[in-house]
């Protein structure tokens, strides 16, 4: 699965960090770093995090667009 982060919502609240660490992580105080590649072992971390953010900033899978189409 591929996610995109839209990180002119992210707040960084880092709720995805402590999630799924090994998929998201912080960069600084406020800065999010994330592997677009989910590993397949992270796939339900990714969901709950996706669940748990609260600016829904996290896309998954088929949400995310391809060249924005």
């Amino acid at each position: 699965m591929r996610i995109v982060v839209d990180l002119t919502r992210c707040q960084g609240y880092a709720q995805c960090v402590f999630l799924a660490p090994r998929v998201f992580r912080l960069h600084g105080e406020e800065a999010l770093l994330y592997t677009p590649a989910v590993p397949d072992d992270q796939l339900e971390r990714v969901r709950q995090a996706a669940v748990a953010c609260p600016v829904q900033a996290i896309l998954l899978g088929e949400e995310v667009s391809v060249g924005g189409r």
